[in-house]
């Protein structure tokens, strides 16, 4: 029920410029408006390239759903972003033969906004809300009775000229993509017949990937250099076609070419400052300061303090792939720098 109403030697590590990351898996203004990103996104659940384990229990789903006639069951995405958490959502609407309904969990501010993006659904349609773990609590609850029985319980009114109504909704499903589990209630959590993790890709899916892309934009890269990227991109595909499109910027600017080699992609990362293993400069900063503490755990407020930056920008941009990689762990006591991300560290102070 709900009522409507710098150099990695400076030690002043807080005075490095902000700037925009390449190796950041958040979109960027130039990447929503981008028509060849557009025209790289595959048309079926069966082109899409990686995730193949999340891929058949999505498949078993809408075949299911459609063998009943009956809306798929709601269905949670989480993960790292630009791992394709939007995309997967507009196959799965593609599979059913329905529409995809999108809307961002930052923007749905007050309930009518939610009580209006399900009214406008028909049967059958997929409601994709991106953040999902953002949605205020009064929206949320909305979704509650939504969500389990296909209505709106409402409360009109106030105090003693208060009255109850409900409103039957369209036969629907609602795919929330997050990039923090934890941070949806339970309640909300609980009410999705599907949860599945996005997991970061291979090197060789990434290929596949930067590949299919670089003939598109007619670029001509061979195998060792596509791979070479592939290896730098994080794990995440929209990092490597980031990395391409600003690659293919320093071949045709410089080097007057659409060849890329090998030792193309070397110069025009190192134009970025980022290194054979995807790491910039905020990364490099990052483990530099952890470096000066000598093996003591250091907290994640007093990192950010130190670098001058967000804590949580920190947590969930910066971190994950640190710590994938096994350059830093997290202890009860704070962050420590790994045996392998000293080496790593030590390796780059004289070259950065």
């Amino acid at each position: 029920m709900a009522i409507i109403s710098s150099n990695i030697g400076d030690n002043d590590f807080s005075l490095r410029k902000k700037e925009l990351r390449l190796v950041d898996s958040k979109i960027i203004p130039e990447e929503k408006r981008n028509k060849n990103l557009n025209l790289a996104r595959p048309l079926t659940l069966n082109e899409f390239i990686g995730q193949e384990q999340l891929k058949s229990s999505l498949r078993i789903a809408i075949d299911a759903s459609i063998f009943r006639k009956e809306p798929m069951e709601h269905t949670l995405l989480y993960g790292q972003p630009g791992l394709g958490k939007t995309t997967l959502a507009y196959l799965i609407a593609h599979e059913l033969n329905t529409k995809c309904r999108i809307a961002t969990a930052p923007a749905i501010e007050r309930p009518r906004d939610i009580v209006g993006l399900l009214l406008g659904l028909k049967d059958g349609e997929v409601l994709f809300i991106d953040e999902i773990h953002r949605l205020n609590r009064l929206t949320e609850e909305l979704l509650y009775s939504a969500m389990e029985d296909f209505r709106l319980d409402l409360t009109m009114g106030a105090n003693r000229g208060a009255r109850c109504r409900t409103i039957n909704l369209p036969r629907f499903t609602l795919i929330g993509a997050t990039t923090k589990l934890a941070s949806i209630s339970a309640p909300l959590r609980d009410r999705f017949g599907i949860s599945q993790k996005i997991e970061f890709y291979t090197y060789d899916e990434l290929k596949k990937i930067i590949d299919n892309f670089s003939r598109l934009i007619n670029l001509n890269l061979d195998n060792e250099a596509s791979y070479d990227l592939a290896k730098i991109s994080r794990g995440t595909p929209r990092i490597a076609l980031r990395l391409l499109r600003r690659v293919r910027d320093y071949a045709q600017v410089v080097n007057k070419t659409n060849m890329i080699s090998l030792n193309l992609i070397k110069k025009a990362l190192n134009s970025y400052q980022i290194d054979e293993k995807g790491l910039d400069s905020l990364d490099r900063h990052y483990l530099s300061f952890l470096n000066q503490n000598n093996n003591i755990p250091t907290g994640l407020d007093s990192i950010a303090a130190g670098l001058g930056d967000d804590s949580s920008m920190l947590e969930f941009v910066v971190e994950p792939y640190l710590i994938k990689i096994g350059f830093v762990t997290r202890t009860p006591r704070g962050r420590l720098l790994t045996a392998l991300g000293k080496k790593y560290i030590d390796s780059k102070n004289d070259n950065f």
